[in-house]
C-alpha cells in the first residue's frame, strides 16, 4: 500500500489551489500541458470554454475520488487505477454532453474521450491528489481546471475576433474589418498560443526585476520538473512514497545502481 504520511506534502487552503491552478501553475500558459486540445479545439471562444469547463469537472472529481482512495490503492498499481477512475468519469461526462449539449459535443469530436490520457489530469492525480486530503485535492481539480478554462477561453476569443471578428458569436468588429482566416486555422493556434505565453513571460520577467517572487508553486515534488535533469523520476515511477524502487519494489541501493551500471 501506498504509505503517504511522511511524504512531505503539505495541504494548503482552497484559495491558494484555485490561485495556484490559475495564475502560478497554469496548465497551458506556465506549464505547457495539454496542447492538444488547446491548438485543436479552440477556433472560438465557445468551444475553448467548453473543453475547458469539462476537463475541469473530470479533474475535480477524479481528484476527489483519488484522494479518497490514496491509501487504499496499492503503489505498484496507482497508474492503472487512476486511468479506471479518469476514464469513468469521461464517459459519463461525455454522455451527458451528448444528451444535453449535442452541439457542443459534435464541435468537440474525438477531444472530449481524449480527455483520458490528458497529462494535466493523470499529472495532477499523481502529483497531488494521490497524496493529500479530499477538500484540497478537490479545489486543486477546480483550480487547474479554472486554469485550462481561462486559458482556452483567451486563445478561442483571440482567434475568433481576428478570424471571424465575432466573440462567443456576437460581432464585435466593424463592417470594414476583412477577418484573417488564418486564425480559426491550425497555424492561427500556434500564433495566439505564442503571443500569450509570451505576455505572460513579460509580465513574469518585469516582476522578478521588481523583486517579487514569480516561481511556481510545485505542489506535487519539491524539484522543478519542468527542468529535471533526472527523465526516470523514481518518485513519480516507481517509489513515490519513499526511497527510490526499481521495477521489482526492490529498494534501489548504490550497491545495486553501480551493479546494473557494469
Amino acid at each position: 500500500m501506498a504509505n503517504n504520511s511522511g511524504s512531505g506534502y503539505k495541504s494548503s487552503s482552497a484559495a491558494e489551489r484555485l490561485y495556484n491552478g490559475l495564475v502560478k501553475e497554469n496548465p497551458t500558459f506556465v506549464l505547457m500541458l495539454g496542447m492538444c486540445p488547446t491548438l485543436a479545439v479552440t477556433t472560438s471562444a465557445m468551444n475553448g470554454l467548453g473543453m475547458g469547463l469539462t476537463t475541469m469537472v473530470v479533474l475535480a472529481l477524479s481528484n476527489m475520488i483519488i484522494s479518497l482512495l490514496r491509501n487504499i490503492i496499492p503503489d505498484k498499481v496507482r497508474i492503472p487505477a487512476f486511468i479506471v477512475v479518469i476514464a469513468s468519469f469521461v464517459t459519463m461526462v461525455e454522455l451527458l454532453l451528448e444528451g444535453f449539449l449535442p452541439a457542443l459535443y459534435d464541435a468537440l469530436g474525438l477531444y472530449i474521450p481524449l480527455i483520458v490520457v490528458n497529462c494535466i489530469i493523470l499529472g495532477r492525480a499523481e502529483s497531488y491528489a494521490s497524496k493529500n486530503p479530499v477538500i484540497p485535492s478537490l479545489f486543486d481539480g477546480i483550480g487547474m481546471g479554472l486554469g485550462f478554462s481561462f486559458a482556452l477561453t483567451c486563445i478561442g476569443a483571440v482567434r475568433e475576433l481576428i478570424g471571424a471578428g465575432e466573440i462567443f458569436g456576437l460581432h464585435i468588429m466593424p463592417d470594414s474589418y476583412v477577418p484573417c482566416a488564418i486564425f480559426i486555422m491550425a497555424p492561427g493556434a500556434f500564433f495566439v498560443l505564442a503571443g500569450l505565453t509570451a505576455i505572460q513571460n513579460k509580465i513574469r520577467i518585469n516582476g522578478e526585476r521588481k523583486g517579487k517572487d514569480m516561481s511556481k508553486i510545485q505542489s506535487g515534488c519539491s524539484e522543478d520538473c519542468m527542468n529535471c535533469a533526472d527523465k526516470g523520476c523514481s518518485r513519480r515511477f516507481y517509489g513515490a512514497s519513499g526511497g527510490a524502487e526499481d521495477i521489482s519494489g526492490e529498494p534501489e541501493t548504490e550497491a545495486k545502481r553501480g551493479k546494473e551500471r557494469g
